[in-house]
């Protein structure tokens, strides 16, 4: 009878150390298996880049607007870090496009104006009576740079451009600089033909007449995410929202005429900023269905990254290529408080939604004023995939992957932007250094100079330059180093100029256009508004 007691006893112990064992072994093995995913998760991590065209630091609900309606983008922005101060590389297209592609400023890539505006002498041809002839630019992303798609798909990555390209000429478009696949991308830099299919686009076929331009691109990128959800993919979708001409369906339309009128329609909607006049209000129904649109689209994206189980190990970045509309174009939006927007040296010119995603990294930042900017993106791709930086290549750019992480970065780089012509919607010819929280703008007509105190005085109303001479001198000191530096390009004197007739043109803009554009912003709000027949094509027809 003991020795039974004693087996028993002994065999309780046995099973008893081999269920512990068997416990071990297990955690070891999930300890492992979960290290593993997470390396796995870190070293390769798929990007997603989207990028609005002309989208206001103010046109999201995320980002403060009342009128426009932004839910996924709120979301995407709830799960990202928000740097209040990002900024675009330039206040207008495609220099901001060629410094994300490159890690470059403008100055340096070359690409300083929207490819196709007129330079040179040719500038007499606008009949704009200005004084200064504008600055020669590059007009194709040089091909010695070696694109942010091109380092990535040497590094295992599969490459997709979908969208606004507006890099150049033939030769010189998303395939000839590091994407595999290219959805829609070429010279032109706003939608040929319009939002609605039949659309004017050599590299995107007409499918379904009356189909959305910008839920087309988020599907075709949709598709080749699904197709590549195996591999590694950077996935860049560049909409032609909110781009000119603007264009959404009745029923948007009426959605966000109705919520102008309970919101209250102000009596008048628009004041002179110094050259043209300067929208003051969000009330725009034709804009607000074509923002909707657009987020819309995010969410498409975003739904199939979740849905195929990717949205843990891919980097989502969202951003705008210069400031919203508020002056020439449509006149679309406006981006108070900050002053100005598409095409001017203000804060509303160059100041942009950005988020950066990055699922794995649990910091408690959730939102930063570190002023970044567009260059930034390029190293920080590197760095969060755990590919060699490329110093040379993003010459002006950081890894920002230290404040994804919750840490610091102690530095005092100047950041620069030059813009050596004259913008659509009344921008002037100018160059601006920002570093340690203040602005200095250099105006190329007379060489006055404007100081700004950021970010408190966003509005660019309080020039400070009087106040602080000597900080003033050496900011300019530095700025105008550089440009030299990098070999800027400069406008010069028109020896023609002619001061009767550009006075002339003045006083029609104050006199006539902001008029016009009072009567025509009523009438987009009137409840029997209707551009044509079919909404910009956006009703199917039959043929």
């Amino acid at each position: 009878m003991i020795k039974i007691i004693v087996l028993q006893r002994k065999l309780l112990k046995f099973k008893l150390i081999k269920a512990q064992f068997y416990v071990f072994t297990l955690s070891l093995a999930l300890l492992f298996s979960c290290n593993k995913e997470e390396e796995q998760t870190h070293k390769k991590p798929n990007i997603l880049f989207i990028l609005v065209d002309d989208l206001g630091y103010h046109d999201l609900s995320v980002t403060g607007s009342q009128f426009y309606e932004t839910p996924n983008l709120d979301q995407l922005a709830s799960e990202s870090v928000t740097f209040t101060q990002g900024y675009a590389a330039s206040r207008v297209c495609s220099p901001s496009r060629a410094s994300i592609m490159t890690g470059k400023f403008t100055a340096r890539h070359g690409v300083t104006d929207w490819i196709g505006a007129k330079t040179g002498t040719n500038w007499r041809t606008r009949k704009r009576y200005d004084k200064l002839i504008p600055a020669n630019y590059v007009q194709n992303l040089p091909k010695d740079d070696i694109t942010i798609a091109e380092t990535l798909k040497s590094n295992g990555y599969k490459t997709f451009f979908a969208g606004k390209w507006h890099l150049g000429n033939e030769g010189s478009y998303p395939e000839d600089h590091g994407f595999e696949i290219n959805k829609g991308g070429f010279h032109r830099g706003g939608p040929a033909g319009g939002f609605f299919s039949p659309w004017h686009n050599p590299k995107l076929e007409n499918k379904q007449k009356g189909e959305n331009l910008t839920i087309r691109l988020a599907k075709e990128t949709s598709k080749f995410i699904e197709e590549n959800k195996d591999a590694t993919f950077f996935a860049f979708l560049s909409f032609y929202a909110v781009h000119a001409p603007i264009q959404t369906t009745e029923a948007k339309w009426e959605k966000y005429r109705d919520k102008a009128d309970s919101l209250g329609i102000a009596k008048f909607g628009y004041k002179m900023e110094r050259v043209l006049p300067i929208r003051q209000v969000q009330d725009n129904p034709i804009y607000g269905g074509l923002v909707e649109t657009m987020d819309d689209a995010v969410g498409i994206v975003l739904k199939t990254l979740k849905d195929n189980g990717l949205d843990k190990n891919t980097i989502v970045v969202y951003t705008s290529d210069n400031g919203g509309v508020a002056s020439g174009d449509n006149f679309s939006t406006s981006n108070l408080p900050l002053r100005g927007g598409k095409g001017y040296q203000w804060e509303g010119g160059i100041r942009e939604p950005f988020f950066i995603k990055v699922p794995w990294l649990k910091s408690k930042v959730t939102e930063t004023n570190f002023p970044v900017i567009h260059t930034d993106f390029y190293p920080t791709f590197l760095d969060l995939a755990g590919i060699a930086l490329k110093p040379k290549q993003h010459i002006d750019g950081i890894s920002l992957k230290p404040i994804l992480e919750g840490k610091e970065i102690n530095t005092d780089r100047p950041l620069f932007w030059h813009y050596p012509h004259y913008g659509n919607q009344g921008g002037e010819p100018s160059s601006i250094i920002q570093q340690n929280g203040w602005k200095l703008i250099h105006y190329w007509e007379d060489n006055r100079l404007e100081l700004f105190k950021l970010p408190s005085t966003e509005k660019d109303e309080l020039n400070v330059v009087a106040k602080h001479p000597k900080l003033a001198k050496q900011l300019h000191n530095k700025l105008m180093n550089w440009l030299h530096e990098v070999d800027a390009k400069f406008p010069k004197k028109d020896t023609e100029y002619d001061s009767i007739k550009d006075a002339k043109r003045d006083f029609n803009i104050i006199n006539q256009k902001l008029k016009s554009l009072e009567e025509n912003r009523l009438e987009i709000l009137s409840k029997d508004f209707k551009p044509n027949a079919n909404w910009w094509k956006s009703k199917i027809t039959k043929d």
